[in-house]
């Protein structure tokens, strides 16, 4: 079947493309504001290589803290102009304060307005373009479901929520026996015999097959997929599709062959890395706890003021191995918070204090855990550790639930920058997916794109 294929950008590819056209139009803004007036702070030439590159990193990192990098935000204009100019400011203000790697600051103040309008001018109209021309549907990937009907709902929003640009514009029922026809928000469902005639005629891109049984595919669907497999068509199973768009593993859809979808990261056992990750979990931990002693005085006369109890809270949580500890938090709740019991954390908890809510939105309360992460309980980064009571439930809930205890827990996690607190048991799902694939994909990189996430968890204010 020939047919003309559509252009259209992965998620790693619009990433990409977002990070390298920031360097590149910024580095063509400053050109041709040197060769416009009288301009010579920062000039593009081969003297300033170093300077150029010391600029290129300070946008790539702290446009990740301040996610202009995040496709969800990158596609709304208004929220873009206020995550670049927050990411510019920055970057500016750090340039300046780095006068070894950059240049010195000139003698004419005005010279650094230039180079801060410049770069936030040329960004912006960039990011426009890319809002007006490439985030639109002339580059969306139009996909076709080709699955079983009873779960679509969950099939669907998961994906369409993490990638704007990824569109299923309809469904064809796998299954051998056919019920009435189901209605999904618009979606179209087609018939099973006019396959071909659909990736024709929607111009479909990729086919999504999401059946928990291959056996459940009918033999006609089953030819047509053979049909296009052989003519180069792209054809994705819906788990492996999950995991790429959404970065989580989802474990609601594995069955008995579990194994097929968890190669653990080899770093869990990588002697190196574990060697180079517990020598940066002791480093930070005596800069966090230094940076605590720091802000005791104003925590203590905080907690006398608003908290009125034990400064001091100590909690049994699960660990590595399902091995028990005692966690230490600031305490941010009211005293005797959970004498009827265990209870989950909700929003606009009663039992927060207010003193205890900025604790926690500020992470604060996390302080004294590097204490647990000297003692060897737990590390900077990984699943964040649950009580013995709440693991005991969601193991007979959840599948695998208990498989994110094979690594140590930590401060801050995949799911802790991807996701809200946890308040149910499907939180608790989602939180498990997001943990599951950090274990799967540990890595040097994963670890430091969670550190920079962590930061722009802080500074919006998401905290728990």
């Amino acid at each position: 079947m020939s047919r003309k294929k559509n252009i259209h950008f992965e998620i790693s590819e619009r990433k990409v493309l977002l990070r390298i056209v920031d360097i590149c139009v910024t580095i063509f803004g400053l050109y041709v504001l040197q060769n416009s007036i009288n301009y010579d702070y920062l000039t593009i030439e081969n003297d300033n290589f170093v300077s150029i590159l010391v600029l290129a990193i300070y946008i790539t990192v702290f446009g990740t803290i301040f996610e202009i990098y995040d496709l969800q935000k990158s596609s709304k204009l208004d929220v873009t102009f206020r995550n670049i100019v927050l990411t510019i400011s920055t970057t500016v203000l750090f340039y300046l304060l780095t006068p070894v790697l950059t240049p010195f600051l000139p003698e004419q103040r005005l010279q650094i307005i230039y180079f801060y309008l410049c770069i936030i001018s040329v960004i912006f109209l960039w990011r426009w373009a890319y809002i007006a021309f490439i985030s639109t549907p002339r580059f969306y990937k139009k996909v076709l479901l080709v699955g079983e009907i009873s779960n679509i709902e969950n099939i669907i929003k998961p994906l369409n929520q993490s990638d704007p640009n990824y569109k299923i514009v309809g469904f064809i029922n796998s299954e051998t026996e056919v019920d009435s026809p189901i209605k999904f928000k618009g979606l179209k469902e087609f018939e099973s015999s006019d396959l071909m005639q659909v990736i024709r005629e929607e111009k479909i891109s990729e086919i999504l097959v999401a059946s928990y049984n291959s056996e459940s595919i009918t033999p006609e669907i089953y030819h047509d997929l053979i049909t296009l497999l052989d003519q180069g068509f792209t054809i994705r199973e819906y788990t492996q599709v999950f995991e790429e768009i959404t970065y989580r593993v989802p474990i609601q859809f594995v069955g008995k062959d579990f194994y097929k979808y968890f190669p653990f990261s080899r770093s869990n056992q990588n002697t190196l890395y574990l060697f180079f990750h517990r020598t940066f979990d002791i480093i930070f931990s005596i800069l966090g706890l230094l940076f605590g002693l720091c802000i005791l005085p104003i925590i203590v006369l905080g907690n006398l003021i608003a908290n009125k109890g034990p400064l001091f809270y100590f909690q049994e949580r699960v660990g590595q191995n399902g091995k028990l500890f005692q966690i230490v938090k600031l305490r941010s709740m009211i005293v005797n918070a959970e004498a009827g019991g265990a209870k989950w954390a909700q929003k606009n908890d009663s039992r927060i204090t207010k003193f205890g809510m900025f604790l926690r939105r500020s992470r604060i309360d996390e302080i004294p855990q590097f204490i647990n992460v000297l003692k060897g309980d737990m590390s900077i980064i990984g699943p964040r550790p649950e009580r013995p009571f709440f693991v005991n439930e969601l193991s007979r809930i959840i599948p695998f639930y208990e498989t994110r205890h094979i690594v140590k827990p930590g401060l801050t996690g995949w799911a802790q920058v991807n996701t809200r607190y946890g308040s149910s048991v499907d939180d608790s799902l989602t939180k498990l997916q997001y943990d599951l694939f950090y274990i799967k994909h540990r890595s040097v990189f994963l670890d430091i794109n969670i550190v920079v996430k962590t930061l722009s968890t802080i500074l919006y204010y998401r905290g728990q």
